[in-house]
């Protein structure tokens, strides 16, 4: 009985948080329109290898990685699209390249949460993409725990989502390891290695005096701006909010590229790396 009162205050305040908000701007939904800048940092993880190296010599990796560690994004929104990418001034402010590294990145990112679209511009190996699909299924879990991110009061929320989902357009041997694993069935006919699926925790912070249904990322879905994501290695912190500028941002799809489905892509990804190993393999050989 606790646990419903409590579920229906939650809710309640979510409710009038949000009709407050919509009072308080007083905007038609066309002409609403924000900008949130987050500041992204991951954890290095140098796995078995990284046990036999000094604190000194992780200190000076993590140093030269630090350009792909720590990036900086912008989320330019209204009620119903979004757009985001990675703010690459800071990179040629420092004159960091990382070649190899953008071909894995997270390109510009278009969400409408209205008609649960996502159309994202991926560049990989000289190569343009165009990739559509819907936008990423997430059950959320609304608690009730708050915390405040700047001026915004924020409510937690998790999930459990498919880890290969939120990285689509990375790539890791595993995935190459998993393809190429084979069975054969009763009639000696190979096939696919079936594994667990990998899931990775998800813990988001949301704040309904923001009332639209954005985040960063593959984040979206909850009854408020997303300010905080947390997920594997990465957290992903707002750290500026624009409400109604004086200079609007334009909000528009990314055009250019071929088009494929985000399980298309990842095909792509998978097969020219075989492609990559099998040469690398000949000039060895």
């Amino acid at each position: 009985m606790k646990t419903i009162l409590l579920k229906i205050s939650v809710l309640t305040f979510i409710v009038l948080f949000s009709t407050n908000s919509y009072q308080i701007k007083n905007r038609d939904d066309q002409e609403f329109q924000g900008q949130a800048i987050y500041i992204s940092k991951s954890k290095m993880e140098l796995g078995n290898w990284g046990a036999r190296l000094s604190e000194e010599q992780k200190k000076q990796i993590e140093a030269r990685m630090k350009n792909r560690l720590e990036k900086e994004y912008i989320l330019n929104f209204n009620k119903e699209e979004s757009i985001f990418y990675e703010d690459e001034k800071l990179d040629a402010i420092s004159g960091a390249t990382d070649s190899w590294g953008k071909n894995f990145a997270p390109g510009k990112q278009y969400k409408n949460v209205k008609i649960n679209s996502q159309i994202q511009s991926q560049e990989f190996y000289g190569k343009q993409f165009l990739v559509k699909d819907q936008l990423q299924a997430i059950k959320w879990n609304l608690g009730s725990e708050t915390k405040e991110i700047g001026k915004y009061t924020c409510f937690k929320a998790t999930a459990s989502i498919p880890t290969k989902e939120l990285t689509w357009y990375n790539f890791s041997w595993d995935r190459l390891r998993n393809v190429n694993e084979k069975k054969a069935d009763s009639n000696g006919v190979k096939i696919e290695n079936t594994k667990p699926i990998d899931f990775t925790e998800v813990e988001a912070w949301y704040t309904p005096q923001i009332p639209v249904g954005h985040g960063p990322l593959e984040y979206w879905g909850l009854p408020g701006l997303i300010l905080e994501v947390s997920a594997g290695n990465t957290t992903m912190l707002c750290s500026k909010i624009i409400l109604n500028p004086a200079e609007k941002a334009e909000i528009e799809a990314p055009a250019k590229g071929k088009i494929v489905t985000k399980k298309e892509y990842q095909n792509t990804v998978v097969e020219k790396m075989q492609e990559f190993r099998n040469n690398r393999g000949r000039r060895r050989g």
